[in-house]
């Protein structure tokens, strides 16, 4: 089992950065394919990013591409979205997520074994 643990979010004008960070503890932190996930109030939890174990392939939901970059260190267990030229509708909680006994990086949520208690991200305009 892994524990992962958000932080990072907050509140930002449209246009500007952030950086989530999710610790992880327990298992080994490589084992795991990472997700972030975000949900918005009254929708759906979507996906936004994934990252294989090694950090050598990464997939990105459309809504973020070009804007968000994951990457992880597994040296410090901790996986990262850096979240630029941010837009009001980026606003949700994000959760990060591990997905276990794969290589696969999958975009249901419903295919993640683990998940964190979430950060909020709120982008005002």
């Amino acid at each position: 089992q892994v524990q992962l643990v958000e932080s990072g979010g907050g509140l930002v004008q449209a246009g500007g950065s952030l950086r989530l960070s999710c610790a992880a503890s327990g298992r080994t932190f490589s084992n795991y394919v990472m997700g972030w996930f975000r949900q918005a109030p009254g929708k759906e939890r979507e996906f936004v990013a994934g990252i294989s174990r090694g950090g050598d392939r990464v997939y990105y939901a459309g809504s973020v591409k070009g804007r968000f970059t994951i990457s992880r260190d597994n040296a410090k267990n901790t996986v990262y979205l850096q979240m630029n030229s941010l837009k009001p509708e980026d606003t949700a909680v994000y959760y990060c997520a591990a997905r276990s006994y794969t290589t696969a990086i999958m975009t249901s949520p419903t295919s993640y074994d683990y998940w964190g208690q979430g950060t909020q991200v709120t982008v005002s305009s």
